[in-house]
């Protein structure tokens, strides 16, 4: 965790919440759980209390200190949209995300539904008014530029609620993350618009494409590894390639993943959002 990070479609990871429960089966064999349990009743290890919720304060400035302008993954050892995480303390971390305007800030969750009630409810009072003035956000459309919004989904129910729920979420960039895909999971069928104070255009000929701009595919690593059929892989990449929308494959998976490689097809697919840093 820190200013670099092995994560293939990020440059670091920061961590003001570490910990975190499950959700779906796509938490069942989680590597930040795994992780922090082996500290577990470590005296004085950062994770002496494993994989329970923590809030860290202390690390709510981190990414000031950082120049140089990065990709940031952001709570990659939690969910900030946990119900145990208090809104003013997301309201701190988006605080500075809002300064750090340098970096690019990329917020994956499993719990799309909170987000979307609480920065919808923020971006009609404003945002520049919930962070104190920090934001300077353009357009009066309540996001900040820098920060990417994603949700994870692992199978065709999963996407069919968090999808929507993402795609009702004010952001300037969407994206999700299809790891690790336990099914074949197809966004042809979503065709629910977000509210139209925060529609986006977009290319693509469905509907949920319009308000999405980057989807992430990859398989479980790891001894217990599930695994991936590679037509689920070529399936959600053709739908999303021939939608416009950039596709990003992270990884086959498997018990000793670097062997498996990242190749779909015999070549790498490492796109990102059209326009974005």
């Amino acid at each position: 965790m820190g200013s670099s990070s092995t994560i293939e479609w990020t440059d670091a990871t920061w961590n003001p919440v570490t910990g975190c429960t499950k959700v779906s089966q796509g938490c069942a064999h989680c590597y930040a759980e795994a992780f922090a349990e082996r500290w577990r009743g470590t005296p004085g290890h950062h994770f002496e209390q494993g994989f329970d919720l923590v809030l860290r304060p202390e690390r709510l400035r981190l990414p000031l200190q950082w120049a140089k302008p990065r990709r940031i993954f952001v709570t990659s050892m939690g969910d900030l949209f946990h119900s145990s995480v208090p809104d003013e303390f997301i309201r701190l971390v988006f605080s500075t995300m809002a300064q750090a305007r340098q970096h690019t800030f990329q917020l994956l969750t499993k719990r799309p539904e909170r987000m979307q009630k609480l920065l919808t409810k923020w971006a009609v009072v404003g945002m520049d008014q919930v962070l104190d003035g920090l934001g300077r956000v353009p357009g009066g459309l309540g996001v900040l530029p820098n920060v990417w919004l994603g949700t994870s989904v692992e199978d065709q129910a999963t996407a069919d609620v968090r999808v929507r729920q993402l795609i009702r979420t004010p952001a300037a960039i969407r994206f999700l993350s299809c790891e690790p895909l336990l099914g074949p999971v197809t966004l042809r069928r979503l065709h629910l618009p977000p509210p139209k104070r925060f529609q986006r255009t977009g290319p693509g000929p469905w509907e949920a494409y319009k308000h999405l701009d980057w989807v992430i595919c990859g398989g479980e690593s790891g001894h217990a590894a599930r695994p991936m059929d590679p037509d689920w892989a070529r399936a959600l990449r053709d739908e999303v390639t021939g939608a416009g929308v950039a596709f990003f494959f992270k990884q086959w998976g498997g018990v000793r993943k670097a062997l498996a490689g990242r190749d779909l097809d015999g070549r790498t697919w490492d796109e990102y959002p059209k326009g974005a840093a």
